[in-house]
């Protein structure tokens, strides 16, 4: 249901970032076409505007040669020289206005053309009308002559003008239409535009609202779960300090009984020994030895109960001291057996060090204990720095000691692996070798309550090397996991 819940909300999420992202497309697509059409807009404008200034320069050019036509004609008949300022002003200025217009209208092939012909017809104007005032003196019939050939090639370029003018206001025409239709679909699709955005921020909208009801509704449940599970916590913190009283007043109610036990089954082997014959003194003997298997059992585990109630504060523990201190408590046993330690350089670890002395003494004593008869037993004890990548149960790229603790004794089936570190879990009869099978099942409860990670290599008479991983340091949110436990398989087979 949990997951159902994430993967619900993970898919709202990704629903109101495509709305938003969508609506956000539309925007940018809706200011890039408005940039375009205005820029588009102004181009058509700026064609009109240009369609205006051929229109006029075509008329000022037209204006001028009336000018040149008007002051001749004004000279000839009155003979006054007034009337030819106007004439020379326009000879003057109209050579600019032609090249206006040439400039002007590159534009428009066909305009490119015509302008070649009204260039042609104003020259012939010009020359004609020039040659009649050369003439006025000494020819009057010429002259007259040259008036209405002047009359007709000043209507030749009147029409012609007004052909280029046509074909100017079409032109305008054209882009004007052209201009109002680009302005009507520019707005067209901005609207358009606006109502898709609209609706793609109305449905985020939607969405949102969805996903903050439906947010509101997970806090109030998990507000309900969390007043549960703190209820359920304090139930079982109850549970478990009576559990605690109840393992202390066992194990001394137990230890009490099992000391007179071994007491009287002493006395009366010591007393009595000259009247119990071989069968009797050989019961008793297996009264004391299981009375004593018995205490060490209630003793191993009340350590294993302790374990994880144990609320020391993590602290800087120097393995190579602990070690050593482990290894002088052995010594006599050590020499017994005379067995060869072999240790290297350990490293300092946040840890708790009552902890980690239940850790080691367990694993040297197991190491001391499977030894293999005719073997001179070897221990060593090595340390290296490793990154969390190495194992899958540890966090990448956080700093461990790697604890190696080898020994060449008598090894085991790596079959029995998952079983070895479970309470009550034996390899061997109790006969064999001494024991309770919770040393190593202690082992793993100081390991996980340390946030390492313990495993084991061994060969059926090539002895076992016992793995454990320690983080160097503690994070704050290990210390939030201490509290828990880990679950156990408690078997008595």
């Amino acid at each position: 249901m949990f997951l159902l819940d994430q993967l619900r909300a993970r898919t709202t999420s990704q629903r109101i970032a495509l709305g938003f992202s969508v609506a956000f497309v539309l925007i940018v697509c809706g200011f890039a076409i408005s940039f375009y059409s205005y820029y588009q807009y102004g181009k058509d404008t700026e064609r009109v505007r240009h369609t205006y200034q051929v229109i006029g320069a075509l008329e000022n050019t037209l204006s001028l040669v009336k000018d040149v036509e008007t002051g001749a004609r004004g000279f000839v008949i009155t003979r006054d020289s007034t009337y030819l300022e106007p004439y020379y002003a326009a000879l003057q200025e109209l050579p600019a206005r032609l090249d206006e217009v040439r400039g002007l209208t590159t534009d428009s092939p066909l305009q490119v053309q015509r302008m070649v012909v009204l260039d042609q017809l104003v020259r012939g104007k010009v020359d004609l009308v020039q040659y009649r005032l050369k003439t006025l003196q000494t020819d009057i019939r010429k002259s007259r002559t040259y008036a209405n050939e002047g009359n007709r090639r000043m209507n030749e370029l009147r029409r012609h003008v007004a052909v280029m003018v046509d074909t100017e206001k079409t032109l305008m025409a054209t882009r004007n239409w052209k201009a109002n239709r680009s302005f009507r679909n520019t707005l067209i699709l901005i609207f358009a535009l606006s109502l898709l955005t609209f609706l793609a921020l109305a449905l985020s909208y939607w969405q949102l609202e969805r996903e903050l009801v439906r947010r509101r509704q997970t806090e109030e449940q998990l507000r309900d779960y969390e007043s549960r599970l703190k209820e359920q916590i304090r139930q079982l913190e109850a549970s478990n300090q009576e559990l605690e009283r109840f393992a202390f007043v066992a194990s001394h109610d137990l230890q009490e009984p099992l000391r007179k036990m071994q007491s009287f089954a002493t006395l009366v082997t010591e007393r009595y020994a000259n009247l119990l014959n071989d069968e009797s003194k050989t019961f008793m003997g297996k009264i004391i030895s299981s009375a004593e298997r018995m205490s060490k059992l209630i003793k191993d585990l009340l350590d294993f109960s302790r374990m994880s109630s144990n609320r020391e504060n993590f602290k800087p523990v120097r393995l190579d001291t602990l070690v050593q201190r482990i290894l002088d408590d052995q010594e006599l046993r050590i020499k017994g057996l005379n067995v060869q330690v072999e240790v290297g350089a350990l490293p300092m670890v946040h840890a708790v060090g009552s902890q980690l002395e239940h850790l080691f003494s367990n694993l040297i004593s197991n190491a001391l204990k499977f030894i293999r008869p005719g073997v001179q037993p070897v221990i060593r004890i090595r340390a290296k720095a490793i990154d969390g990548r190495t194992y899958p149960e540890l966090i990448a790229g956080r700093r461990y000691f790697e604890i190696t603790v080898e020994d060449n004794g008598i090894g085991f089936d790596e079959k029995y692996l998952d079983h070895i570190f479970k309470v009550f879990q034996r390899l061997h009869g109790k006969n064999e070798f001494e024991g309770t099978g919770i040393g190593l099942a202690i082992c793993k409860r100081v390991v996980v309550y340390h946030h390492g990670f313990i495993t084991a290599h061994s060969q059926l008479n090539q002895g076992t090397t016992f793995v454990v991983v320690l983080p160097e340091s503690q994070l704050l949110q290990d210390y939030d996991r201490s509290n828990s436990t880990e679950t156990y398989s408690y078997s008595a087979g």
